[in-house]
């Protein structure tokens, strides 16, 4: 707890005596139970400072002993130094800018390492918007929402030592994306500015449009997006209307902008009431409040698809939407932070500019291969960010923990917590024999059995045993939700409009979550109105699909699922109504392969798309389309330059960027692609199987009523078998052919030999 919190609470409660805030906040409800251990943390820091019991003040500091509002919510320092105003009332103590002095007096590390994270900094979306302008800072990742560093001491990134050598040793290997420090972004734009050099727009575009949903700040607050700001950004629950609906009567229920309830939702053992209902745990729409554009995957993780047309339902984040298919996991009941660690979402207290830098997990971890179970695998696999398989020692399990992530929900180890590729334990992941319990944050348990146990029971299908247990190739190369994603949202284009000749209309939201006074509120918890600025931006969509991405190889080295992302076509109108860009796509000189000219900047990227299915893609969407090879959804039908699911011609030349993050991220090579593409080469074969021949379709009912499975080494051997009767029977058709040719030429011209008419008898 920091001495000068401490030493005002003290003095606050000599000088003013009883608490009076829930004279006025009367019904509200308790933060936390009573019983659970953070709320005696709590009280007994109320109690050593004097306050006995009256808690609030921990958190929200003001002074408690009025009834007074402006009073109460004034502080008690200026009591002490008058005429140096307030400076400890906290109307949102998880605010970035003053949770040192709330949240972190117990979660100090977690604290600590925030304005590192990229939540926070939002660096990879920073460098894609500047990216899709041209690329005005290239391939590097050091520009930010706010000016950071990593800290001096090496050592003081959180995880386990194996976890910190792994990312030591990655940021070596990608610097680009793994910087020591980032600058601020630049201001936006004013009109006239633009009117010299129209590519500062992107400026604009980022602060009025991409940089809304950081932890620092509020955000659109429209429905679906209503969330606090810092820990309470995920730590405190807010309705998709935005409305309060606790018992506080002092709390307006008819204004929007609320949080839901006065209490905090972490793990399983924290529970949150809402009227009649409980739930445990971080639902997915608070994360989905923010993971809703770009790659969507807060949204496509609950089968939610953005779609271009209007329907019944009233919009979500702004948007319409169409139902598909959940991921699995989601059907489970499990939530993002079941899979989540807190470094993935805390940050480690070091910098890292995209989404594969900062996320550890992958799926073997729980999962395996067919081969190996998660612990007899080595750390690193499956995220090797290279293009060989990682070998080595099998990384085991543990029984430990950091003693921070001790204060949430703590699961007995039994055999050991599994552990990430990257060696930091998986809290919730218990190996028990040959088995798995995940605790769910949701308060289920399940039982989970690994890959190759069920390979070991028979519980795999024939197709499942051919594609992940006889292809060596797919465990090796590709990512398991490179199959198993059964769609993925594909929003083809992007007209990005930014018009100077209306004035000010919209506002910067980074700057007013930049703009915080002493108590830790950001201009966006006041009046947006002062942080209007020239320029409007909008954007529509050109054209939407979800079915079978298309593939290229990402970061780690692994083919991936790749949909579009940064697809701008940009126009930009002057202040005097004129436009200075219109449809413009910046190209990129020297970029991935390009010459002089350079690489047209609209881009597709690999990604997880969070839509994970038990059933797999075909193998034909893979193996014989070529879209799957990046030739676009018409193939080699149209060669358009304005085809914008195309990233590779029909001479494999690369028309437009794919992934600018990390070194390995690219189109399939011409090895890549002449592997993957079968097309043609199953048809040639069946395409008459089994329909229009009977002695096949006989022979495929009695394969099938005896149960006869076919598997790669069977299909092959069926395949040389076939080849070679049909072999031997053209050549023993053809020298029986031989055979009869000669004998009927020796019936014919040998054996009957023509009459000598001077043998006849003539005298």
């Amino acid at each position: 707890m920091p001495k000068l919190l401490f030493i005002v609470l003290l003095f606050s409660s000599l000088l003013f005596g009883a608490n009076k805030c829930i004279g006025c906040h009367k019904g509200i409800e308790h933060i936390r139970e009573d019983s659970s251990q953070m709320m005696k943390a709590i009280l007994d820091v109320a109690d050593k400072a004097g306050h006995n019991g009256n808690d609030c003040i921990v958190c929200h500091g003001g002074n408690p002993t009025t009834k007074k509002k402006k009073r109460a919510h004034s502080g008690t320092v200026k009591y002490f130094k008058k005429n140096k105003g307030p400076k400890e009332f906290y109307p949102a103590p998880g605010s970035p800018w003053i949770n040192q002095n709330t949240c972190g007096m117990c979660h100090q590390e977690q604290v600590d390492a925030q304005m590192n994270s990229l939540m926070m900094s939002e660096a990879g979306k920073i460098q894609g918007g500047l990216w899709s302008f041209g690329a005005k800072n290239g391939y590097n990742h050091d520009i930010a929402n706010y000016k950071t560093k990593n800290p001096d001491d090496p050592h003081k990134r959180l995880g386990t030592q194996k976890y910190q050598k792994y990312m030591d040793k990655l940021s070596l290997m990608e610097p680009q994306a793994f910087p020591k420090e980032m600058k601020e972004l630049p201001p936006a734009p004013t009109a006239k500015e633009v009117e010299k050099d129209p590519s500062l727009a992107v400026y604009t575009y980022l602060r009025q449009e991409c940089l809304r949903c950081h932890t620092g700040s509020k955000g659109k607050q429209v429905r679906g997006d209503y969330k606090g700001i810092g820990c309470a950004s995920c730590h405190i629950p807010y309705s998709n209307e935005g409305y309060y609906e606790g018992g506080d009567k002092s709390i307006t229920k008819k204004k929007k902008g609320h949080l839901l309830v006065h209490s905090i939702q972490s793990s399983r053992d924290v529970k949150v009431k809402v009227h009649d209902d409980e739930y445990s745990g971080i639902p997915v729409e608070t994360c989905s409040t923010c993971h809703n554009s770009g790659k969507s995957i807060g949204t496509s993780y609950q089968g939610l698809m953005e779609t271009a047309y209007e329907n019944e339902e009233p919009k979500l984040h702004s948007k319409s939407y169409m139902h598909m298919q959940e991921d699995i996991h989601f059907q489970k009941g499990m939530l993002c932070q079941d899979c989540h660690t807190s470094s993935d979402m805390h940050g480690d207290g070091f910098l890292s500019g995209a989404n594969a830098g900062a996320v550890e997990v992958e799926c073997q971890d729980c999962h395996g291969t067919t081969k190996a179970y998660p612990w007899e695998l080595p750390l690193g696999y499956s995220d090797e960010f290279n293009t060989t398989t990682q070998v080595g020692d099998a990384r085991g399990v543990t029984k430990t923990m950091a003693e921070y992530l001790k204060k949430g929900s703590v699961n007995e180890p039994k055999d050991g917590y599994l552990l990430t590729a990257r060696g930091n334990p998986l809290i919730h992941a218990v190996k028990d024999g040959d088995e798995i319990m995940m605790h769910l944050a949701n308060g289920k348990d399940i039982k989970l059995s690994p890959l190759k146990k069920l390979k070991e029971t028979h519980e795999l299908s024939d197709k499942g045993l051919l594609a992940m247990d006889s292809i060596g190739s797919h465990n090796d190369n590709l990512e398991c939700y490179t199959c198993h994603a059964q769609w993925a949202p594909q929003n083809y284009g992007n007209n990005v409009k930014i018009d100077y000749s209306k004035g000010k209309q919209n506002p910067d939201y980074l700057k007013a979550s930049q703009s915080h006074d002493i108590h830790g509120r950001t201009g966006d918890m006041k009046d947006m109105r002062k942080y209007l600025v020239d320029g409007k931006v909008t954007q529509t969509k050109n054209f939407i699909r979800f079915e079978n991405p298309a593939l290229s190889q990402n970061g780690e080295g692994r083919i991936s699922p790749t949909v579009p992302e940064y697809q701008t076509t940009i126009t930009v109108i002057g202040k005097n109504g004129k436009a200075l860009l219109k449809n413009h796509i910046y190209k990129i000189p020297h970029a991935e392969g390009a010459d002089q000219e350079g690489q047209n900047a609209i881009n597709m990227t690999p990604i997880q798309p969070h839509t994970i299915s038990k059933k797999a893609r075909s193998c034909e969407s893979c193996h014989s389309t070529k879209k799957a090879l990046g030739m676009g959804i018409t193939g080699l039908k149209a060669n358009s330059k304005h085809d914008y699911s195309k990233f590779l011609d029909k001479y494999g030349k690369q028309v437009q960027t794919v992934g600018h993050h990390w070194k390995l991220s690219g189109p399939l090579s011409k090895a890549q692609r002449d592997k993957l593409d079968r097309s043609g080469v199953c048809v040639s074969c069946h395409k008459d199987i089994p329909k229009g021949n009977l002695a096949i379709s006989a022979m495929t009912h009695v394969a099938d009523m005896a149960e006869i499975k076919i598997d790669n080494n069977v299909h092959k051997k069926i395949v040389n078998a076939t080849i070679s009767i049909a072999a031997w029977i053209q050549i023993l058709g053809g020298a029986f052919m031989l055979f009869v040719l000669i004998f009927a030429t020796y019936v014919i011209f040998i054996k009957k030999k023509p009459v000598n008419p001077r043998n006849e008898g003539w005298k």
